[in-house]
């Protein structure tokens, strides 16, 4: 079975293709701009698209859309992509010295869509805490101060095939329900 991945990002490309590639789903990468709705959440944004995709394409497409949420600015997360690109990090962190709570999540929204406008759609949330200095050098922007749950290292700091596994959740859930619907 083939499948399309409507991304040009390369670390959602490779979470995907750590799960279609041991399901013998060949995943086929859309590098194409579609208009990207303005919503609340991930959710509306990854289906607005995977179904333009998928009618266009006339065979089934997926979607990712992660938003950032920062806690204590009370910003919805698919809004942040504006202010990452016009506030550095070292802004970013002078907004937030003066803020207890540093904390926030990823909100990992995915969905997968068929040219007859059927979807399944799939979210989850990964915790994270904003560091008080730059570390890492392996990204740069937002990543450079973002340290997850439970890790002691940013983003930056090590290497996007090591965070596979955390980002890949909802194409597990996609994997399998193609497969059961076989």
């Amino acid at each position: 079975m083939k499948i399309y991945l409507v991304t040009k990002n390369h670390g959602k490309l490779l979470a995907a293709n750590s799960v279609f590639s041991k399901k013998n789903i060949e995943l086929l990468q859309v590098n194409k701009d579609y208009l990207e709705i303005q919503a609340d959440n991930s959710l509306e944004i990854a289906k607005h698209t995977a179904l333009e995709a998928a009618k266009e394409l006339g065979s089934p497409a997926i979607r990712e859309d992660h938003s950032l949420h920062i806690n204590a600015l009370g910003i919805p997360g698919p809004y942040m992509n504006y202010f990452e690109k016009r506030i550095s990090v070292k802004n970013i962190l002078k907004i937030l010295s003066s803020f207890k709570d540093r904390s926030g999540y990823f909100e990992v929204a995915t969905v997968y869509a068929e040219p007859n406008g059927k979807t399944k759609e799939y979210s989850f949330r990964i915790p994270f805490q904003i560091a008080k200095k730059e570390k890492g050098k392996l990204q740069t922007g937002w990543p450079r101060i973002i340290v997850l749950k439970s890790e002691k290292k940013t983003l930056a700091e090590y290497p996007e095939s090591e965070r596979v596994n955390i980002w890949n959740k909802n194409y597990i859930k996609i994997a399998s329900y193609i497969a059961n619907s076989k």
